[in-house]
């Protein structure tokens, strides 16, 4: 098994389309694709989440990816550490280290940064419809820091799908 899989992650604010896309990619190369380890969580919490809660998720987004790698060629990455990064800055001011060593450590051959022309689609864990411009250009910023190469996708999620496997398929 090949233990240094391509990874590609896909990142970019709330509600523009990555975990349809991580999906429809990993049917598509028929890969594996690791979901977002913050829905779980967040789900089973009865209370407020806290500075604790996204640190916690943080881990175990960084732990999934790593079982899920050891078993597939291919990984899309439905979220990783500059999700982690923004949000928690966003509420809490600046985050631990680690995940500025996690994000420089990234493995990532590529990232797809979903951009915000998807109508907002309301769900008990989505919090700023107002301000999904504003985190784009965060998560932009952010993965250029990387120096890692992206690809910014935008228009339905015909045209998504579309515009990532012609990325993707230049890695491959």
């Amino acid at each position: 098994m090949n233990h240094h899989p391509i990874r590609i992650a896909i990142t970019g604010p709330e509600s523009t389309g990555k975990s349809t896309l991580a999906a429809q990619l990993a049917r598509h190369y028929n890969a594996l694709w690791v979901p977002e380890y913050a829905r779980t969580h967040l789900e089973l919490l009865n209370r407020p989440y806290t500075a604790n809660d996204i640190l916690l998720i943080a881990r175990r987004q960084l732990q999934a990816e790593e079982e899920t790698a050891a078993a597939t060629p291919l990984l899309f990455a439905d979220t990783e550490m500059i999700v982690i990064k923004i949000w928690y800055e966003h509420f809490y001011g600046p985050c631990p280290n680690w995940i500025n060593h996690a994000i420089a450590r990234n493995k990532y051959h590529h990232y797809l940064i979903t951009c915000t022309d998807l109508p907002w689609i309301p769900d008990p864990q989505r919090e700023h419809p107002h301000l999904r411009n504003h985190f784009f250009n965060l998560f932009l910023q952010q993965v250029q820091q990387t120096g890692k190469p992206y690809t910014i996708i935008k228009g339905n999620m015909h045209q998504r799908f579309n515009h990532a496997v012609a990325i993707i398929d230049q890695l491959l």
